[in-house]
């Protein structure tokens, strides 16, 4: 039986493309690139602790676990911060979010350079939890500022933009902060010469500011502030213009959403395995194979780190959107597992060669769950109305896992016998259990709550 006329018609319009203003394209460009670097700097203002972990712990005689304990706290109070900042988020606005983060991450960040003067745990463990809860209003601001001038349709390819822009830091910070260590020649004219590790706290924390000014200058919330309107019709997300809502009604509908729930208990895994690489490859290559930071192997790995992890995070995303109907689960299901394989083999390794190969693959898969479970999922969930809440909720238990995980690691390399040897095996677990989350829900269509009849 054929299919009646206005059905397809319907059908062909829901599929096709969103035809977009002229100018609009630009302008979105311009927004996403700015609010894009926001982020990056924030990344370059808390990734700058991996490559003063060592610095720090051997000036003051810090353990493994006294640096894991900074870490922890870091990760708990972002977190926390990650649930009520998105809540607050969703009432304030993308934009004012990101600029109160910016302003607390370059104020902490200034005062852990001077704290380095006293060298007192207590006071580095409180400056990093407040970073990290300051932090904690960048994500959910990124994510509710382009939830607005993303088309549904186009939020998993969004995913994987979100990532690049993070592992843009990663590969700042990658460059720049070993380079601060141990001196440079800009331009072959100016010579910098070895700085204490302060200065990776410094330097970010200017650079931060400066894209700050930028963002409070030319960043706009929504496309109506800038005129665009009725821009993706049908999309129930972008059929109202307001997009803040009431605090009650925001955490009443996301928290009663037990996908939410499911994707947070993967979220953590992701978070487990994620930071536990990012915190320590640093330090993992500098003790295991005395790897010099600015060497040729350690800047191939900067550098391949961040690339493949955003090559995931667009591949991921890309291949939901393509292949999956926008589908998150079924491809972090997947993800996971292959994860979990690359741990397994990673541990077998003795070879500094090899060593570098397994933390890209790593790398390559952690980051790839990490922009699909995070802003497209958070998106997909949420919607322009809640996706910073909705975001926060599951970010946050990235980040409780990280917590959790980078303590209990911490314990693990100190502990006489094990140490780096067994960091691979502490770290399989997390790939398996967030495979059989994802695989739970891979059947699923929407992540919606479904509404009351």
């Amino acid at each position: 039986m054929s299919q009646p006329i206005g059905d397809s018609t319907s059908a062909a319009r829901k599929s096709a493309p969103p035809q977009l203003p002229p100018g609009y394209r630009q302008r979105r460009g311009l927004n996403w690139a700015v609010v894009g670097l926001m982020y990056t700097s924030f990344y370059l203002c808390r990734y700058n602790f991996s490559y003063a972990n060592k610095a720090i712990s051997d000036e003051f005689g810090f353990t493994k676990s006294d640096m894991s304990t900074i870490l922890s706290m870091n990760f708990f109070a972002y977190g926390c911060g990650q649930i009520i900042n998105g809540l607050l988020t969703d009432r304030i606005g993308g934009k004012r979010a990101m600029l109160i983060g910016a302003v607390g991450t370059v104020t902490v960040n200034i005062l852990f350079g001077v704290a380095s003067f006293w060298g007192i745990l207590s006071l580095f463990t409180l400056l990093w939890a407040i970073n990290g809860y300051v932090q904690a209003f960048g994500s959910p601001g990124f994510i509710k500022i382009n939830s607005s001038w993303f088309s549904e349709k186009e939020r998993g390819t969004f995913a994987g933009i979100f990532g690049f822009m993070i592992n843009l830091g990663r590969l700042l910070a990658n460059k720049l902060l070993p380079a601060l260590l141990a001196g440079f020649t800009f331009m072959a004219m100016w010579h910098v010469p070895a700085q204490h590790w302060r200065w990776l706290f410094w330097i970010p924390a200017g650079v931060a500011s400066v894209v700050a000014i930028v963002l409070a200058v030319t960043v706009k919330d929504t496309p109506e502030q800038c005129g665009y309107n009725n821009l993706f019709p049908g999309e129930a997300d972008h059929a109202d213009s307001d997009v803040r809502t009431e605090l009650s009604v925001v955490f009443k509908h996301i928290v009663s959403n037990p996908m939410v729930w499911v994707m947070a208990g993967a979220y953590a895994c992701t978070g487990a395995v994620r930071q536990s690489v990012d915190q320590w490859f640093p330090r993992y290559f500098q003790e295991v194979y005395d790897l010099e930071m600015t060497g040729a192997k350690f800047q191939w790995l900067g550098f391949l780190i961040p690339f493949v992890a955003s090559a995931g995070s667009l591949l991921s995303g890309w291949v939901s959107d393509r292949f999956f109907h926008s589908r998150r689960a079924p491809v972090a299901a997947g993800i996971y597992i292959i994860e979990m394989i690359v741990l397994i083999i990673a541990a077998q390794v003795h070879t500094v060669n090899l060593a570098l190969i397994f933390f890209v693959l790593v790398s390559f898969t952690v980051n790839s769950t990490h922009s699909l479970l995070g802003p497209a999922a958070a998106m997909d969930i949420g919607g322009r109305k809640m996706a910073a809440f909705a975001s926060g909720c599951i970010d946050a238990c990235q980040y409780f896992g990280a917590a959790l995980a980078i303590k209990g690691l911490g314990y693990v390399l100190d502990r006489p016998g094990w140490g780096w040897k067994y960091y691979f095996y502490y770290l399989i677990p997390f790939g398996l259990l967030g495979g059989i989350l994802m695989y739970s829900i891979a059947h699923r269509h929407s992540l919606k709550k479904p509404q009351a009849a």
